[in-house]
């Protein structure tokens, strides 16, 4: 059997291909008269299995592929070759399921069970399945340095982490979701490399110094060499979707991406994707993360955007987050009025053209309300990055000043106009951290990343311990344990997120795509309507105290939250005379005002402090209590 073997390697004068114990000289592919700077050779009795790479001009040192498909020894191991033929594949039914109406479930591999694997994550996919997701969202699984890691330090794009599973793995994960009716998407990463063990720059122009990027020199998109680069990318992410049968690919920062050309990546990419979807008969998509509020990226390619079928919205995860905790701190300084959060329940982005403190300028770009749907956005509560970034890796449960703000929270993710997304524990309010953690095998970039984590956050005025990146008890404290869920209080609040997911799929109003169709009110002050706890729903001694409450309607469905100590009674929104049905309730003690019900006044209910109710508006009973 032989294996044709392919590189790109354009400033080389002569490429050799080192195995199955020999080395072998390559022929340059031509174009014409014009080198395309491409070398190929067919190597006989080489197979699935054998360890390869290259050699440039003769050197010495032995090069993994740029493209391998696999990295059992680690990234700077030899490449080995992988044929995917040789996967059994049982999804042939599997005809994937549309972002819309989805809620996803965000999961580091690493991190989701003790032995951080494909094969353990397959064991507790029946756990999502049960809560009501419709999609699970790796971390990035490309190979990187060491054992653990987030994944975006990746220098081999082609080739799955061989400690999770490596190929084979992946494989089996991705199989096993789609038995169980779940979509899977991964998140990759195109705007910088790792760089440890990153050795692209020998074969070819991967980066250009012509623009500055955190991580140092950027991915070559617009400079001289940028079509093969381009290339690369582009078909290494229809390999995840082909190859590895993935669902989407959410896109890591896309705003770090600086392309000058006419055509920008993210367009080709689109088109790209979408040709395949059609091509395999399969729902495709691809989710942006961006910083740059701007709107074109989801717009359609036939009305001058980009055509992705998603982004994140930063904006609606600080406005719930800065709501919910009080902090103020940061890139949350210009969030945590009622008013802001209804703004981005109603617009998607907060900052759409308007003063960002934080940044000192003006920032972003409104959104077409009426024309863009709001399931193009996904909201969140916690992700990794909004959990990890900070110091000690704190989830949200330990900086609510009250517990009950986790369901108040839930309620408003779940039930709001986005397609939501949780993060891995959220579900059940995990005490676990989840910290920044590395595992790199170089020191002195082991040092750099542990003293310049010490310094970010001394500058910005901590004064607590921030854990060692480096440290294996850093990784291992961001371990979720399962034994939480069936404990009080989790397992209550996994059953509170499991009755909203529910509630979300069997009410149509609750995926409407229409941004209009989601109206909110607020309240945020003295509250002379408040009540006092003993079921009249009258003032009593607690009048007069600041009150922040809300309700958010999306059809005939309303969610009344108290986000406030006190107990408050909130006016529903909509014509009296109809008793509404109470569809869900976070806290016993809430109950419907009977003053009004029946007659032509507006129907109000009692929330107690850090509570919220579900609420039919044209009156349906309850479910759950």
């Amino acid at each position: 059997m032989s294996t044709r073997f392919e590189v790109w390697a354009p400033a080389a004068g002569r490429v050799d291909v080192e195995a199955g114990g020999a080395r072998h000289a390559m022929e340059a592919r031509s174009s014409g008269s014009v080198s395309s700077g491409w070398w190929e050779a067919e190597v006989e009795d080489v197979s699935h299995g054998t360890d390869y790479g290259f050699v440039l001009d003769e050197a010495d040192e032995v090069l993994p592929d740029p493209r391998s498909p696999w990295q059992p020894k680690g990234v700077h191991g030899r490449s080995r070759v992988y044929d995917h033929g040789r996967f059994a594949w049982t999804d042939q039914h599997w005809h994937g399921r549309p972002l819309a109406g989805s809620v996803l479930y965000e999961m580091h591999v690493g991190t989701f069970t003790p032995e951080g694997t494909f094969d353990a994550a397959i064991e507790r996919l029946d756990h999502l399945v049960a809560l009501g997701i419709d999609a699970v969202e790796l971390l990035p699984v490309a190979s990187f340095p060491g054992n653990h890691g987030w994944g975006y330090d990746g220098v081999h794009l082609w080739a799955p982490h061989e400690p999770y599973g490596g190929p084979d793995g992946l494989k089996r994960f991705v199989d096993a979701a789609h038995a169980r009716g779940l979509a899977v998407v991964l998140d990759v990463v195109y705007n910088h490399l790792g760089p440890d063990g990153n050795r692209l720059g020998s074969f070819g122009p991967y980066f250009t110094s012509a623009h500055a990027t955190p991580w140092g020199d950027a991915v070559n998109f617009d400079q001289e060499g940028s079509d093969e680069v381009r290339a690369f990318v582009v078909q290494n992410a229809l390999m995840w979707l082909r190859d590895y049968h993935f669902d989407g690919l959410r896109l890591d920062a896309v705003h770090a991406i600086t392309d000058h050309g006419a055509v920008h990546l993210l367009e080709e990419m689109g088109r790209a994707v979408a040709a395949l979807s059609a091509h395999l008969g399969r729902e495709l998509f691809l989710i942006a993360e961006s910083d740059l509020n701007d709107p074109r990226l989801v717009t359609s390619r036939e009305a001058g955007g980009y055509g992705l079928d998603a982004q994140w919205s930063d904006d609606f995860h600080h406005a719930l987050h800065a709501a919910l905790t009080g902090e103020r701190q940061g890139y949350y300084c210009d969030f945590g009025s009622l008013e802001t959060l209804k703004k981005a329940f109603t617009g998607a982005f907060v900052h759409d053209g308007t003063m960002s403190t934080y940044r000192g300028r003006r920032h972003g770009r409104p959104v077409n309300v009426r024309e863009t749907p709001a399931h193009r956005f996904l909201g969140f509560l916690q992700n990794h990055d909004q959990v990890g970034n900070r110091a000690a890796g704190d989830r949200i449960g330990a900086l609510l000043p009250s517990p009950g703000l986790l369901k108040v929270g839930a309620a408003l993710l779940l039930l709001g106009p986005f397609t939501p997304m949780l993060f891995m524990g959220e579900e059940w309010g995990a005490t676990t951290p989840w910290c920044y953690f590395t595992d790199h095998q170089d020191p002195e970039l082991a040092r750099a990343v542990s003293e310049g984590r010490r310094r970010e956050f001394s500058r910005h005025g901590w004064s607590g311990e921030v854990p060692d990146p480096q440290a294996v008890d850093t990784f291992r404290r961001s371990v979720l344990d399962w034994a939480e869920p069936d404990r009080p209080p989790h397992a209550d609040l996994l059953g509170w997120h499991r009755d909203l997911i529910a509630l979300r799929r069997s009410r149509p109003e609750l995926n409407d795509p229409r941004l209009t169709a989601t109206t909110v009110e607020t309240h945020e002050g003295a509250d002379n309507g408040t009540g006092n706890g003993t079921g009249n729903g009258t003032a009593g001694e607690a009048a007069d105290v600041a009150a922040r409450r809300l309700t958010v309607r999306r059809g005939s469905v309303c969610v009344a939250a108290n986000l406030g100590d006190r107990p408050v009674l909130v006016p529903l929104p909509g014509p009296g005379g109809a008793a509404p049905g109470l569809l869900l309730a976070s806290d016993p003690a809430i109950h419907l005002d009977p003053v009004g019900l029946g007659d032509s006044g507006t129907a109000s209910v009692v929330l107690p402090g850090a509570s919220v109710a579900v609420l039919d508006l044209a009156g349906v009973p309850a479910l759950r209590a």
